[in-house]
Formats: C-alpha cells, structure tokens, sequence
C-alpha cells in the first residue's frame, strides 16, 4: 500500500522531472531542491498544477551556508527556503534553491505567486542581502533604513557597527559607534578530588 508521503513524491518527480536537482525524504517531510534558475517557474508548477495543488506559502526565509557543517560546505552560500501546503491534497513540502552569486545572491520573487511572500522576501533581504528579482517594493523591514550591513549573515559581527540611542539634549535618535567592549568569559572551575566517591 502507498502512503501519502510517497504518493507526494511520486507526484514531485512527475511533474517537475529534470527541474528537481534533489530530492530529499526525512522525518516525515519532503524537501526539493530547484536550481535558481528554474524557481520561478517550477514554484508555478507546484502551485498550479492539477496533482500538487499547493495554494499556500506558509514561510519563505533565507539562510546562509557559509559554516555550514563546521566549515565542510563547498557550495553556494546562500538559499531561500520556502515551506508549502497543499490544502486541497493535505500535504506539505519544503523547496530550497541556491543563489548562484555569492557577492549578489540573486532569486526570483515569488511574490506575484503567493501574496504572503512579500514580507518574507522582503525579511530575507533585509537580514541576509538576498535580492529578490521582480519584487516590487524591496525594503528594510525589521531593521531602521540606515542599518548598514544584514545581521543574520555569518559575517556580520556579533556586536554590529553602531548603536542607536536618543539624545536628551539634542532631542532625537543619533548613531554613534559602538562602545561595548569586548571581553572574554573564562568559567571558573572548581575541582574537588573525591566528588561523587563515597
């Protein structure tokens, strides 16, 4: 008998054929890896498509590889991640493609799609510097527009650049430099011969 994951995965490798570069099945879950190029329009399919049907973007984030496997990764460093559920078949299945410019990660909006991934995109470009090619509003969202960098990249330093703080005699925000400084944490160890022997 045919389960459901595997009537899913059937279904996956009929419809989009060659624009699958990997398919994945662990825990429960399917994730399909589209090339770049092929994103857009295999995100149509999926959506379309009378056997997938999958009407809704439940999340589309971005992530950065770069230490990916302590250091073991040697492909593209960034991906844009998308989770979809059918609710016409009641499955779910995650797409993840790669940006092929690691100095410009670029990737097709999805935005025109699925309404929903108009803030996702515009959250993964804001903290990663994924640009989204065809969105037509592409902003900060969670950071002020003068954030100079994307924090959630494994470059970015851990205490950031500058700081934002309200000046009382100048009556408004202002920007200055950083001034926390560094320190390291050493844990202190107590060591006692004879713990735990009775």
């Amino acid at each position: 008998m045919t389960t459901k994951l595997e009537t899913l995965e059937a279904a996956l490798i009929a419809v989009l054929g060659d624009q699958i570069q990997n398919l994945t099945v662990a825990l429960g879950e399917i994730t399909v890896v589209v090339k770049a190029a092929d994103y857009l329009s295999a995100m149509q399919t999926l959506r379309d498509h009378a056997d997938l049907r999958f009407e809704q973007l439940m999340d589309l984030c971005g992530a950065d590889y770069s230490d990916y496997g302590d250091g073991a990764w040697n492909g593209p460093r960034f991906a844009v991640i998308s989770h979809l559920l059918s609710i016409r078949h009641n499955w779910r299945v995650r797409v993840r493609t790669f940006a092929t410019d690691d100095e410009l990660p670029l990737v097709a909006s999805v935005s025109e799609l699925w309404s929903a991934a108009d803030w996702y995109e515009r959250e993964a470009f804001d903290l990663f510097g994924i640009l989204f090619e065809g969105h037509n509003d592409l902003r900060r969202i969670l950071t002020d527009y003068g954030f100079i960098g994307h924090p959630f990249r494994k470059d970015f330093p851990v205490s950031g650049y500058v700081e934002m703080r309200y000046d009382p005699e100048q009556k408004r925000v202002i920007y200055q430099p950083v001034t926390i400084e560094p320190r390291e944490n050493v844990p202190r160890v107590i060591r006692e011969e004879n713990y735990g022997v009775k």
